[in-house]
């Protein structure tokens, strides 16, 4: 089991502690329905330590990571994050990650459960003048999300967080010590998450607690994580992504650059699934009571028709959603269907996505 430097911050506040992707991690500290509507009304940390993070040099860096993922890598300049995946050959997805663009090197975060296959599968690929360093357990990750997000960091930050945009970033000090402060997240609300040196982990916490106590910050755990998400309707790899899910069909066509210059890898099975689609990712509201999991089936008549990938409860909505790959031709928004929930049909709708925006 891996352990994160903050875990007895986390013990300490009556955090649930639950093995997850490997790690000794935070599930929830009071009920995931209370700490999913705080993050959506007011502010929320959450210890994303778990994540990975690689270091990529060289001169050839950019052509090599513009090769090796679906973004285009050459539209980024200094200070700039973008989304974007990778694929085998076979155009199933390795992973979901995050690009940034420094002055002199590139940072890839990648998923927690993924860390060392992907470290791997980057590493085999290398060519050319490029070198990748993975720096995942000397670095802490602090989300900071919610409405009073940006106030929270204005508070600790030695340089101007406010004009920093969404998926944008820039290096700075807490307490003297160097961070990067990210305006990025995965709960669809406004915030930043903020990387520092695992050696000054309770520096950044203590500091974030200080400034977060006049805005009623609260700890928040993976369980919101998760149904945060799932409102907004974030692929999560192993569920609504992994192996055998070609990005068009999963709905992250839009970071796929059929069109850059060198291609990706996966390029001529994603053209070809692109062309002839079999199944799509869509969103569906329960009309009746229950909760429909990962690989209950979707039926249509009595017909399987497609499978369950992620499955909660929205507060928001006050209703169970979730999200499942539907075959073609059956993929149409307000067809009523039935899901297998423990072996008993209960009813839901296609629905648009996703279920939850917030104000701008």
């Amino acid at each position: 089991m891996n352990h994160v430097a903050l875990e007895d911050q986390h013990i300490a506040l009556g955090g649930k502690m639950v093995p997850f992707a490997g790690f000794n991690m935070p599930v929830q500290y009071s009920s995931i329905i209370e700490e999913h509507l705080h993050v959506r009304n007011t502010v929320g940390i959450f210890d994303v330590s778990h994540m990975g993070e690689f270091i990529v040099t060289g001169s050839d860096a950019e052509k090599w990571l513009n090769r090796m993922t679906l973004n285009d890598v050459s539209t980024l300049t200094v200070g700039q994050v973008q989304y974007s995946a990778m694929l085998y050959d076979s155009g199933g997805v390795v992973d979901d990650l995050l690009v940034y663009r420094f002055n002199d090197h590139y940072l890839v975060v990648v998923n927690a459960s993924n860390i060392d296959k992907d470290f791997e599968w980057l590493s085999s690929h290398l060519g050319g003048d490029v070198a990748i360093r993975n720096i995942s357990e000397n670095t802490t990750l602090l989300a900071i999300q919610g409405p009073r997000a940006a106030e929270l960091v204005r508070n600790i930050a030695d340089v101007p967080t406010d004009g920093v945009e969404y998926y944008h970033f820039i290096e700075g000090h807490v307490k003297g010590i160097p961070v990067i402060f990210s305006r990025t997240g995965y709960t669809g609300e406004d915030g930043f998450e903020i990387y520092i040196d695992r050696a000054h982990s309770l520096t950044l916490w203590n500091a974030v607690w200080e400034a977060g106590k006049p805005l009623d910050l609260k700890p928040i755990g993976l369980g919101a994580r998760d149904s945060l998400r799932l409102e907004v309707c974030y692929c999560l790899y192993g569920n609504d992504i992994d192996q055998t899910t070609t990005p068009h069909e999963a709905g992250i066509g839009w970071i796929t650059k059929m069109k850059k210059a060198g291609g990706f890898t996966g390029y001529d099975v994603v053209l070809k699934a692109k062309e002839n689609p079999t199944r799509k990712l869509m969103g569906f509201i329960l009309t009746e009571k229950g909760i429909a999991r990962q690989h209950a089936d979707v039926l249509l008549d009595g017909q399987k028709i497609g499978e369950v990938t992620s499955g909660g409860f929205s507060p928001i909505l006050n209703k169970a959603i979730g999200l499942a790959f539907i075959n073609k031709p059956f993929d149409v928004l307000g067809t009523e269907i039935a899901l297998d929930v423990r072996g008993r049909q209960v009813k839901a709708l296609i629905s648009q996505t996703p279920f939850y925006q917030r104000s701008k």
